[in-house]
């Protein structure tokens, strides 16, 4: 994603001279959310973008993996020889954590390219017991799929709700329903300790019968080929941009989810692996390159997730709240949770409640302050409870 548009916007913005895109996978350029809803279940046969290349003048070498970035130089080794260049764009995005000890053990997926949802899609059409290890959103997306197709599914989760490392407690909590809802068992504070053919046991020694095991256990920035080549990484190998997405090393940009950029909305370095963030960071990369001074990147983050019948959007960053406001109760339907901080809005969850959100993005936008009373009225637009 962030690729394919940081090429667009090159060419949507004047850019003149030559452009090549390069990607180890031997597909064309595809959009990633599909492949947990409808091409997983054989609905789609893939998700290319309906982006013309040629048109746009644009080189595609698919197929052809990075390796190395000798700066100094400005020269990217790939696997199909070196390339020079006068501006080079990191946009690898990030991989998923492989589960310890599985690496060759048969049945064991990921879910994160079209090859994986292709090799996932006869699991489902076989209704085969199905184990998900970890109940985070790719977990939660996944095994909704699979309960559609008719599959036994288990999720497995170390911690005692889902979405541990995201939410906070209380909103997470009311989740916890949805899965036994659709059918789905979710074991809380359960731990792998191996994974077999055909089962997964627990680190209490219980077998869990498991025709595939799905791991959604998280996701790294995909940097690891920039080892050597002086590219500045941070804690979680992600590449260090500035506000503009511009990297420790001259004419080289990182876009999307390989990267972190500071923000001054919410006064910390983010590191932001959503679709949203793919498709607004290009725009900013493409102007710098093309020497129109554009504004600091400074996105409000943005994105959502389809799981168990519900449509579940966030908008902003929550960490740094003083405040937290209920809208609608969380054992319903739908529902909103609101971060204040000094009285302004910073975050909020929308379950079911799109208009909360298209509002609540905009005042985040715009620093509005709120009152928290009127905030609270789920009956009142989000918008009139400005304080």
């Amino acid at each position: 994603m962030a690729g394919v548009q940081t090429a667009v916007a090159l060419r949507e913005q004047g850019f003149t001279g030559t452009v090549t895109l390069i990607g180890a996978e031997p597909h064309q350029p595809y959009d990633r959310p599909p492949l947990s809803k409808a091409v997983l279940l054989g609905k789609a046969e893939g998700s290319a973008f309906d982006v013309d290349f040629e048109a746009l003048g644009v080189e595609l070498r698919l197929g052809c993996e990075a390796l190395a970035v000798h700066t100094d130089a400005h020269v990217l080794d790939t696997s199909a020889g070196p390339v020079p260049y006068d501006v080079l764009v990191l946009a690898t995005g990030a991989e998923p954590v492989r589960l310890p000890g599985t690496e060759d053990v048969p049945g064991v997926h990921l879910l994160r390219t079209l090859d994986d949802a292709e090799r996932l899609r006869p699991v489902l059409a076989g209704q085969h017991d199905v184990v998900v290890v970890g109940a985070g959103w790719i977990g939660a997306e996944f095994a909704t799929a699979a309960r559609e197709a008719g599959c036994a599914v288990t999720v497995v989760e170390a911690a005692g709700r889902p979405l541990a490392g995201v939410l906070p407690a209380e909103v997470a909590a009311p989740m916890t329903a949805w899965y036994a809802d659709s059918g789905a068992v979710l074991r809380t504070h359960a731990r792998v300790a191996a994974v077999e053919p055909g089962a997964v046991v627990l680190d209490d020694g219980e077998r869990l019968p498991a025709g595939a095991v799905v791991v959604g256990i998280g996701a790294r920035p995909a940097t690891a080929w920039l080892a050597g080549s002086g590219i500045a990484l941070g804690e979680w190998g992600e590449v260090l941009a500035d506000d503009h997405l511009r990297t420790s090393a001259p004419d080289v940009y990182a876009v999307g989810d390989c990267a972190s950029f500071p923000s001054r909305r919410y006064g910390e370095r983010l590191l932001v692996h959503h679709w949203d963030n793919a498709l607004q960071g290009p725009r900013t990369v493409a102007a710098d390159v093309i020497g129109l001074t554009p504004a600091a990147y400074d996105p409000v983050p943005y994105f959502w997730s389809e799981q168990f019948g519900r449509f579940v959007q966030y908008a902003g960053h929550h960490t740094a709240a003083d405040a937290m406001v209920w809208r609608g109760e969380p054992s319903g339907p739908a529902w909103t949770v609101c971060w204040l901080r000094q009285g302004r809005l910073v975050a909020l969850l929308a379950v079911g409640r799109p208009r909360d959100l298209a509002q609540g993005r905009r005042l985040i936008e715009g620093g509005a302050p709120m009152d928290p009373e009127l905030l609270a009225d789920p009956a009142r637009p989000l918008k009139t409870a400005v304080g």
